[in-house]
């Protein structure tokens, strides 16, 4: 083969490596950028739902004091109404009595409370010294805050390790990046080489990164 169309086939060879190293470089940046944002992205979210599970806590705690002080006042002003007329004492289920201070206590419980108060009360409290000591140990006591608190905390969790694999996947194109850069090298080196040994050697080593890099480009995850 003339040297001219050797030297020809050299250059357009090197020039298509180069080429495709230049815009590998690009889009493994672009793509690293991209996974950047969603990391960023992941943990500014993650931090706010802990600042919503944080308050909703809060809250739920506020609750839990408002339902013990309720209920200490209730069993307080019913056990007087015992001790004053022992007739009062539920042996079933309770029945508030508006025209008492325990009734109306009774009635102003938290919506969410009721239900645990009634459950407790199904099991003969005042009589039965098996039953739970309080409606607090009851699965029917449950704070929907409480729940929210939690929900938020397992979302923070999940958006926190999306933001990890982010991060590693963004890393993984900026390593991809750096590889195409000694694609470009080699490219750079073989054209620059004198001996012909010399130019297939950068050459070789450029085409083996190159398509090791566009075989791991492919098997990298693609954020839009």
């Amino acid at each position: 083969m003339p040297d001219d169309a050797r030297h020809s086939r050299f250059d357009l060879v090197v020039a298509l490596f180069m080429a495709l190293a230049a815009v590998g470089t690009a889009w493994a940046g672009f793509e690293s950028a991209k996974w950047s944002g969603v990391q960023a992205n992941s943990y500014a979210s993650a931090g706010a739902d802990r600042a919503e599970a944080s308050r909703a806590q809060t809250l739920a705690s506020q609750q839990r004091t408002i339902d013990v002080v309720s209920f200490t006042a209730w069993l307080n002003a019913l056990n007087a109404e015992i001790v004053a007329d022992p007739s009062v004492r539920p042996h079933g289920s309770y029945t508030p009595n508006a025209n008492a201070v325990s009734g109306f206590l009774f009635e102003r419980f938290r919506p969410e409370f009721k239900p645990a108060v009634r459950a407790w009360l199904d099991t003969h409290p005042l009589v039965n010294p098996d039953a739970p000591a309080t409606p607090f140990d009851l699965p029917q006591y449950r704070l929907a805050a409480d729940q929210r608190s939690q929900q938020l905390v397992e979302r923070a969790e999940k958006l926190a390790t999306r933001a990890r694999t982010a991060n590693q996947r963004s890393d993984n194109y900026v390593l991809t990046a750096v590889v195409f850069a000694t694609v470009l090298f080699f490219s750079g080196m073989a054209t620059k080489a004198s001996g012909r040994r010399v130019q297939l050697f950068f050459t070789t080593l450029a085409g083996i990164a190159l398509v090791g890099c566009i075989i791991t480009l492919a098997l990298f995850p693609v954020q839009i």
